[in-house]
């Protein structure tokens, strides 16, 4: 593409690509190369449920809008045919669908992403894959804000039981006596 006087196709796709990456919670790069088009598709609905949306460039138009949005390191990974994967939200879902993907089909290749501003390798990618999902660790989150609290209850409970538990005991020592 020469710089001089670009194409208005190739600018748009610069500028989409450009403002996908700065909406994204995180990107993750992948190769497909052999995978049909049935394949990919199937790819693509399984990734749109999770919260991720593929997509697939031309690597120039793809490094010229990572540069345009100051996203650093996707260069060496746009290499041959390479889809790119926006996260909006759940990055460990997303991670998992590839990872389950890639683990289906050997022709699709994890390369590695961006999240936060980091480089990503495909280890990475594979440790994100591991943890659990957004839901279970809001709610483990949830479980360990919850336990101090019951504790709390059981103790404040506990004191005027405790307290009429042993004035019982001493009215039924005054009747006794």
């Amino acid at each position: 593409m020469t710089t001089e006087n670009p194409r208005a196709e190739k600018v748009a796709v610069v500028e989409e690509v450009a403002a996908k990456l700065q909406a994204a919670d995180a990107v993750i790069i992948t190769e497909y190369r052999g995978l049909k088009v049935g394949q990919l598709a199937g790819l693509r609905r399984q990734l749109r449920d999770v919260g991720g949306e593929y997509k697939v460039y031309k690597n120039t138009l793809a490094r010229l809008g990572a540069e345009k949005a100051g996203v650093q390191g996707l260069d060496e990974m746009l290499l041959g045919p390479s889809g790119i994967t926006f996260v909006a939200g759940d990055v460990a879902g997303v991670a998992k669908s590839l990872r389950d993907a890639a683990k289906a089909n050997p022709l699709l290749v994890i390369k590695g992403g961006v999240m936060g501003g980091k480089v990503l390798s495909a280890k990475d990618v594979e440790a994100l894959a591991e943890l659990p999902s957004r839901e279970v660790l809001l709610a483990m989150f949830a479980g360990a804000l919850q336990a101090p609290l019951v504790k709390t209850a059981g103790l404040l409970q506990a004191l005027p039981r405790n307290f009429a538990y042993g004035l019982k005991a001493l009215i039924d020592q005054k009747e006794a006596a």
